[in-house]
């Protein structure tokens, strides 16, 4: 039975069963690709040791340490994780020369551990093996008792000499002989045997006996090991798995020590690591760098093991995405990285060792945090002293609100900006702790009711905020004891009616309202003493009529209304002589009054997807017009004083072919040229 349980444990390794010295023990355990992988990329180094790492623990305003080696020193050319076994075997020492794994060998290490968990996961679950054993043992221990009982009984009744007394003393002379058989001797020496063997086969059948009932083989404990090692996260195993190694302890015990490396996650992603990064070099990582919209350099990795050393090498990157990257470690080297600015990390568990935290303590200015749990969130992103905007995205509800850490924020003194992309049902109170400097609040939520926003009422510096798909009804009163909002977007909520407008007054300073895609039905005449607005938009709602009162705000430059119900522009737009921006495309005009025209400042104006059957030849007065959209009206000609408009260029005329190609050659040239001069400069 022993053999064969050994070749359980030997097969999983891809060892053949044969002699237990064959060379193939030495493929797996001392080759490069087993020895050197697990030598060099799990056995941490005296000085990486000292490094400290800063975790997701609970505590915010400590940074959790990466916890040093528990075992001894250990020599680089010891094989194995540099687990140092006091075995009686010599151990093949690792040829200096080796530094890395070549890809085949890389692979085959990572098959092998995976071979290892398969194993674990199938053997662990039962114990059969176990009792099958036992069953085994006992019955062999009953059935050489028999034996020996039966053996013993009629050892003594064979005789190989006999006395014979034969009546032939008148032929011989003698009347007594000693007779004996010719084979005698033989079959006495097997007699011997034979009971030498049955006593061997009882020793063994005791020994075995008393192993299996001596101590529970059930549990396998990796304590020495663990001691031993670099590696404490050896688990202990049970059931049958846990039997199959007390078997091999008494085949070889450094065989169930090098086996209990494979099981430790330290050591496979150590092994994951190096081949990692044997494979994403500085030249690869360098080719997947881009200019991003703000021309900056990019680097955007997805879905790897971890993060390349080799990413630390560029100087120059401005913005790291990592995303869907299980195990994330900014090493000390991230200090060469001085001119990053931007990191996002997208499901991605990071931790940062001393070193280099305090640098992104430092350096870094914005970070994107994307989780499914808050807990998953780095307790070191509360420490960023120079951060200047950070959005969390991930599930932030109001159950775990007391989790979000936000208390720790104080330590955030240059913060300028927030964004909370979630599912909250109220502010979080110690939100309040940033309002000295917080001048950018975004709160997007996927749909869930936001309810309670008394937070906001104590954040009176700030600037700009937005609440997208909060399910608000009604514009909330917190808001209108922000005296410095320059900007308010209450983008894709439920608003109703914006009969609150008028608090609007007291906020001196709020130049952008922003009430889109919400469900408004009428503006209220008292729009027109919010005198500070210079952008207003109301797209998206089921608006029908607009106030006389609207075009009396004297610093308009912006309206857009847009998909709405709007069947008759006022005359009164004339009066916005400060606008620059007019979209009330989508809705059901037929006609444009003539004082529009007069807003001579107008740069873009979009009147698509309406009833007009007539542009206007007084649109040649709006000399300034950049963009103008038609399309989807009902109009049979342009005006040829469309070539009046100096600045409009054919790619700014979003109008039907047909129509475009009807005016006079003279205007479509005019445009041309202006295209061609303007992209000449």
């Amino acid at each position: 039975m022993l053999p064969c349980c050994l070749a359980l444990v030997f097969q999983v390794l891809s060892l053949p069963h044969t002699h237990p010295h064959h060379c193939s023990h030495g493929r797996c355990f001392e080759s490069p690709w087993t020895t050197k992988a697990l030598s060099e990329t799990a056995c941490e180094d005296s000085e990486e040791n000292k490094q400290r790492l800063t975790g997701t623990s609970t505590a915010p305003k400590q940074v959790s340490l990466e916890g040093k080696d528990d075992g001894t020193n250990v020599n680089s050319s010891t094989p194995m994780l540099g687990v140092k076994f006091s075995a009686d075997k010599p151990i093949a020492e690792v040829p200096s020369s080796m530094t890395i794994l070549d890809k085949k060998d890389g692979e085959q290490a990572k098959a092998l551990f995976e071979k290892v968990r398969k194993f674990r996961a199938h053997v662990e679950d039962s114990d059969f093996i176990y009792k099958l054993y036992v069953a085994q043992t006992v019955v062999k221990t009953v059935k050489f008792i028999l034996i020996l009982s039966y053996t013993s009984t009629f050892l003594a009744k064979i005789h190989f000499k006999h006395d014979c007394e034969p009546d032939i003393k008148q032929l011989t002379g003698y009347r007594k002989f000693f007779c004996t058989h010719n084979m005698a001797f033989m079959l006495n020496k097997l007699l011997i045997s034979y009971m030498a063997l049955i006593l061997i086969y009882g020793m063994a059948c005791l020994y075995s006996l008393f192993w299996v009932f001596r101590r529970p083989l059930k549990e396998y404990s990796f304590e020495k090991v663990r001691e031993e090692s670099s590696f404490s996260d050896i688990p202990d195993v049970k059931n049958d798995f846990a039997f199959l190694l007390h078997m091999v302890d008494q085949y070889d015990q450094l065989y169930s020590k090098r086996f209990g490396v494979f099981l430790s996650e330290v050591s496979e992603n150590k092994l994951r690591e190096i081949s990692l990064n044997h494979e994403w070099t500085f030249e690869k990582l360098r080719q997947l760098v881009t200019r991003n919209a703000l021309d900056q350099q990019e680097l955007h990795l997805f879905m790897l093991s971890g993060l390349p050393n080799a990413v630390f090498d560029l100087t120059d990157l401005e913005v790291l995405k990592l995303e869907l990257i299980p195990e994330v470690r900014f090493s000390a080297k991230v200090s060469q990285m001085t001119s990053l600015l931007e990191l996002h990390l997208c499901h991605c568990p990071a931790k940062v060792e001393q070193t280099g935290f305090a640098f992104l303590r430092d350096h870094l200015r914005c970070l994107h945090v994307k989780f499914t749990d808050v807990a998953e969130i780095p307790a070191w992103v509360y420490l960023l002293r120079s951060l200047r905007e950070l959005n969390l995205i991930g599930n932030l509800s109001s159950e775990n609100n007391k989790m979000i850490g936000l208390e720790s924020m104080r330590d955030l003194r240059h913060l300028k900006t927030l964004c909370l992309k979630s599912n909250l049902t109220k502010m979080p109170t110690n939100i309040t702790e940033l309002s000295p400097h917080l001048i950018k609040l975004i709160v997007h939520n996927d749909g869930t009711k936001l309810m309670v926003l008394n937070s906001l009422k104590k954040m009176t510096n700030l600037i700009e905020l937005e609440l997208h798909t909060c399910e608000l009804e009604r514009i909330p009163h917190a808001i209108f004891s922000l005296t410095n909002l320059q900007e308010l977007d209450l983008k894709s909520n439920n608003i109703r009616t914006i009969e609150e407008i008028i608090s609007f007054q007291h906020l001196k300073r709020l130049t952008v309202l922003k009430l889109w895609h919400n469900k408004i039905i009428t503006i209220p005449s008292s729009i027109g003493q919010v005198k500070s607005l210079e952008a207003l938009h109301l797209s998206h709602n089921k608006l029908e009529t607009l106030p006389p009162a609207l075009f009396t705000l004297p610093k308009l430059r912006h309206l857009d209304v847009g998909h709405n119900s709007i069947a008759v522009l006022p005359p009164d737009v004339g009066l916005l002589h400060n606008l620059q921006h007019l979209a009330i495309n989508s809705n059901k005009l037929e006609v444009l009054p003539k004082p529009l025209f007069r807003c001579s400042k107008l740069k873009t104006l979009c009147l698509g997807n309406n009833a007009l059957t007539v542009l206007p030849e007084i649109v040649g007065q709006l000399v300034q017009l950049t963009q103008l959209e038609l399309r989807g009206n009902c109009l049979d000609r342009l005006p040829a004083q469309l070539g009046n408009c100096r600045l409009l260029r054919k790619s700014g005329v979003v109008v039907e072919d047909h129509l475009f190609d009807a005016l006079p050659v003279e205007v479509k040239e005019n445009f041309s040229r202006e295209t061609n001069f303007t992209s000449g400069l």
